[in-house]
């Protein structure tokens, strides 16, 4: 049974606070992290944590931000209690449902059984919501798909009840490639392969027919370059993980690689893009 070591770390402001501190802690080996109103709960495996795993944490001696925290050592297990108690079913556009197994049924065209573990992607958060959103508005059909950041891979597997072929699946947090797995099998998925690792599995020929990155801001612009390689000729490329502020950088970096901004989503500030490749 593996064991966590939470970090509870409440930020004022909270944005940008929150996504630089992500960014610095995923860089300082942290894994999984889940935002919530007033910061952010950052999870690193036991055995991975040492005492001074914050002293290269920047933001903590900014003065321009407000930053305390609460360290609490968790177990699998307890993860999975608190998230089955607080857990409700999801519908998106009243065609796809995400449940959890022990939630009844629902009659609807799509519907994905989800147990996230350590994992991030339930559909309740604003970005996995409009990406499902997006993949249930636009044509799958015998689609070589990549998710990238897969988190539990509920977007690749909406991507294969909508009649995507082949799907690439990838997470660098070795929780996550363990949960996608699970979850596809537990969804019957076929066309879903798993792979651990971060931009460089990508292959370098383009061979997708759709891009779905649900990551960060800063992410997305380091891996932009490779995305585009890998995306075939008027292919989609949909975006997300980022505020609103956000979206002129990210459109900026699509135009200078070809790649032409088609529309977006918006709920409570995140956004949702949808582009395509010249």
């Amino acid at each position: 049974m593996a064991v966590y070591i939470e970090y509870n770390f409440k930020v004022a402001p909270v944005q940008p606070g929150v996504e630089i501190l992500i960014a610095e802690l995923g860089y300082a080996g942290f894994e999984s992290f889940v935002e919530n109103d007033t910061g952010v709960k950052a999870y690193i495996q036991k055995g991975e944590w040492h005492p001074e795993i914050l002293t290269d944490i920047h933001l903590l001696s900014s003065p321009e931000f407000e930053i305390s925290y609460q360290q609490t050592e968790i177990e699998q297990e307890n993860w999975n209690a608190q998230w089955e108690s607080n857990f409700n079913p999801i519908v998106v556009s009243e065609t796809c449902a995400v449940r959890a197994p022990f939630h009844e049924p629902f009659n609807v065209p799509y519907e994905i059984i989800i147990e996230p573990k350590m994992s991030f992607g339930t559909g309740h958060h604003e970005t996995t919501h409009m990406i499902l959103e997006f993949i249930l508005e636009n044509d799958f059909e015998g689609a070589k798909v990549l998710d990238m950041g897969c988190g539990t891979a509920v977007l690749a597997i909406l991507a294969e009840k909508r009649g995507a072929s082949q799907l690439d699946a990838i997470d660098i947090d070795e929780w996550c490639v363990e949960n996608s797995l699970e979850n596809c099998e537990r969804n019957d998925c076929k066309a879903i392969q798993v792979h651990l690792g971060d931009a460089s599995k990508i292959p370098v020929e383009p061979i997708y027919d759709s891009i779905i990155a649900n990551i960060n801001r800063n992410i997305l612009l380091q891996d932009m370059a490779v995305y585009h390689r890998a995306l075939k000729a008027q292919g989609t490329l949909f975006l997300s993980g980022f505020y609103e502020e956000d979206l002129p950088l990210i459109k900026a970096c699509c135009e200078d690689l070809g790649i032409r901004y088609l529309e977006h989503k918006e709920k409570n500030q995140w956004i949702a893009t949808k582009f395509i490749k010249e």
